[in-house]
């Protein structure tokens, strides 16, 4: 099962806390290219959401894509 993530919600959090896309792999313990492929595809496990969620400090609900 996949989630999907609304990277550009992702992409202004880390703007607005000035991180990188290293900084939040490190913090969420994941690989650089994990959250790459993430913010290209907009897809990773519920895992993966919860771990970039807590490493930028925000509820996964925030960050996940929502239908209309």
């Amino acid at each position: 099962m996949t989630m999907k993530l609304n990277a550009v919600k992702i992409l202004v959090i880390l703007a607005k806390t000035m991180q990188s896309k290293t900084t939040l792999a490190e913090s969420a313990k994941l690989s650089r290219q994990t959250v790459t492929n993430v913010l290209k595809t907009g897809e990773c496990k519920p895992e993966t959401a919860g771990k970039i969620a807590k490493a930028l400090g925000v509820d996964v609900t925030e960050i996940i894509e929502t239908e209309n």
